[in-house]
């Protein structure tokens, strides 16, 4: 397998640090691979950097999956599309190299939203994520078993897109689940303030977190 049949366009850097984990960088909707770049290598210098393009069109926009309409997700597409994002980053890993033990995603928006998808749905395959202005994508008949997983939520009060609720509840499905997790409360809306990029960054340098 080569990276050509990884089945994303997206972006690689091996980073510098290899006791860093490996980020898994998800957009939001219509950005593209290399939105959060900068972000990733400024949360953790050195690491390895894997950033997927959304493969979804919507009116000429990259999403990684399909909605009905604002905050409505096509949840057959979701599924899908959470399984394609799973084995990219499985195949990935043989490609590039990385443990897959010790991938972090940090996703914005839409990109939170499918890492979120991916914790509901399947243990063990995110260490930890950052997800940042995400809101519950779907709720599963059974939780997984998060123990040893560690979420930082980032959300706005005032964000027109993502319901406070929204937020409390993907908190609680994930802390049920057994992740250990942190929320930051901004006071602004849906985009990305210095103060909650701080708090991330000062999450994932706390020494116990998993993949340290």
């Amino acid at each position: 397998m080569t990276a050509k049949d990884l089945g994303y366009v997206h972006f690689w850097d091996p980073g510098t640090n290899p006791e860093a984990p490996t980020l898994l960088l998800l957009h939001g909707t219509g950005g593209t691979e290399h939105d959060l770049v900068d972000l990733g290598r400024s949360l953790v210098p050195g690491a390895a950097v894997l950033s997927p393009r959304g493969p979804v069109s919507e009116n000429g926009h990259a999403r990684f999956f399909r909605r009905l309409a604002e905050g409505v997700f096509d949840l057959e597409d979701l599924h899908m599309r959470t399984g394609d994002l799973v084995r990219f980053v499985q195949d990935a890993a043989e490609v590039y190299g990385y443990d897959p033990h010790r991938v972090v995603a940090i996703g914005f928006s839409n990109g939170a939203n499918i890492a979120a998808s991916v914790l509901l749905s399947r243990a063990g395959i995110l260490a930890g994520a950052v997800l940042l202005h995400p809101m519950v994508p779907f709720e599963p008949d059974a939780l997984p078993d998060l123990q040893g997983t560690a979420v930082f939520l980032g959300a706005g009060r005032q964000d027109p897109l993502v319901p406070e609720a929204s937020t409390l509840r993907l908190a609680e499905l994930l802390t049920t689940a057994g992740a250990r997790v942190e929320t930051h409360w901004s006071p602004g809306g849906h985009n990305l303030s210095r103060p909650e990029v701080e708090a991330a960054a000062q999450w994932i340098r706390k020494g116990e977190q998993p993949w340290n």
